[in-house]
C-alpha cells in the first residue's frame, strides 16, 4: 500500500514591470482600489507584486518606486503592512498613521481608507476575514464576530519582537522551495495568527447580530449596522440613511418589528459591550467610569442604574468578580 502524499496547498502570482499605469492597475485590483494616481520620483520607475499563500494567510511583497495615493480597502481580509525602505501615510475616520521601516501598521479594517506613499519596499501578511475570527473567537470562548484593530496605536515593544520572530519562521514554511503539507500550511498559519492578535491591539465586536422572526430585510440590515457601528458616534439618522428609510419610516418598522426604537437598541448594544469590557477588566487597572464614558454614558448614576435593571447587578460588581 502506498500513502498519497498531500498537494501542497500554495498558490504564487507574481508581476512585474516597468510601467506606471499597470502598476496602479495590479495594485488597485489587488486592494479593491479607487481613484488611484501615481508620479515618477528621481528613481527610475519599476514594480514587483508578489503573493505566496492559501486561502487562509498569505505573505506578499510589493516593490513601487514612485509616488501613489487613493483609496483602498480589503473587506474580506485582515492585513498587517510594513516596509523595509520608503513609507507614507494612511488615513480612516479622520484618522492620520505614517508608516516607515520598523512601524508594522493593520490597514484600517471598518470600510475604505485613503493612502499615500512613495518608493517603497513592503511586506504584508494577509488572513482571510472569518478564519482570524474564528481564532479569535476560540481566544475570547465567544461566537466569532467582527475585529476592530487600532491602526494609530502602537504595539508594545515585547510583542513587536515576538510577532518579527514569528513572521520569520512563518516565512520560512510560506515561503520556501520545499514542498509544504496542508497540515504545516495550517499548523503555520495558525500561530501567525494568533501572533497577530497578541499583538495589534484590537476589540471583537458581537457576534452576528441577533434579528428577531420575521424581521424585513431593511430591519435585519439596520440591526446589523447598529451591532457593527456601536463604537462610533452614529444616529437613528445614519441608520436609516443606510439601509435607504426615512427616519419616521425606520422607527416605525422597528416598533412594529422589534418593539423597540433604534436609539433604544443602541443604547442596549453599547452597554452589552460595556459588560463585556468589565468582565474582561481588571479591578484597579479598568474603571466603570473610563468604560462608561468611552461607550457614551456620561451620566454614571442613570447608566449604574439602567445596568442594573439590564444585567441584575451593578458595574462595580461586574468588574469585581
Amino acid at each position: 500500500m502506498t500513502m498519497q502524499t498531500p498537494a501542497d496547498p500554495r498558490t504564487r502570482f507574481e508581476t512585474a514591470g516597468t510601467d506606471l499605469g499597470d502598476a496602479l492597475d495590479t495594485f488597485g485590483r489587488a486592494y479593491d482600489g479607487s481613484g488611484f494616481v501615481g508620479s515618477r520620483t528621481e528613481r527610475p520607475f519599476s514594480y514587483r507584486f508578489r503573493v505566496v499563500g492559501d486561502q487562509t494567510m498569505s505573505f506578499r511583497s510589493t516593490l513601487f518606486d514612485a509616488r501613489a495615493a487613493g483609496e483602498a480597502g480589503t473587506d474580506d481580509e485582515y492585513v498587517v503592512m510594513w516596509t523595509s525602505q520608503g513609507g507614507g501615510t494612511i488615513t480612516a475616520g479622520g484618522e492620520e498613521v505614517s508608516y516607515a521601516p520598523g512601524t508594522p501598521v493593520v490597514f484600517p479594517t471598518e470600510g475604505s481608507f485613503r493612502f499615500e506613499l512613495q518608493d517603497v519596499r513592503e511586506s504584508l501578511v494577509h488572513f482571510d476575514r472569518g478564519y482570524l475570527e474564528g481564532i479569535a473567537a476560540e481566544l475570547g470562548q465567544t461566537g466569532p464576530g467582527p475585529l476592530v484593530f487600532d491602526h494609530a496605536q502602537t504595539p508594545r515593544a515585547e510583542d513587536l519582537r515576538a510577532w518579527n520572530a514569528q513572521v520569520r519562521r512563518a516565512a520560512q514554511t510560506v515561503l520556501g522551495s520545499a514542498p509544504v503539507s496542508p497540515i504545516a500550511m495550517a499548523e503555520t498559519a495558525r500561530d501567525t495568527a494568533l501572533a497577530m492578535l497578541r499583538t495589534f491591539p484590537h476589540r471583537q465586536l458581537a457576534p452576528t447580530a441577533p434579528v428577531p422572526e420575521g424581521a424585513s430585510s431593511r430591519v435585519r440590515e439596520a440591526i446589523e449596522f447598529l451591532h457593527a457601528f456601536a463604537h462610533t458616534p452614529i444616529t437613528t439618522t445614519d441608520v436609516a440613511e443606510h439601509v435607504g428609510l426615512s427616519v419616521r419610516g425606520l422607527q416605525q418598522a422597528f416598533q412594529r418589528q422589534v418593539g423597540t426604537a433604534p436609539n433604544a437598541m443602541l443604547r442596549g448594544v453599547r452597554m452589552d459591550r460595556v459588560r463585556e469590557e468589565l468582565q474582561r477588566g481588571t479591578p484597579g487597572e479598568t474603571t466603570v467610569a473610563e468604560v462608561a464614558v468611552r461607550w457614551g454614558f456620561a451620566h454614571l448614576g442613570r447608566f449604574s442604574a439602567a445596568y442594573a435593571k439590564r444585567f441584575g447587578e451593578y458595574p462595580r460588581e461586574t468588574l469585581g468578580h
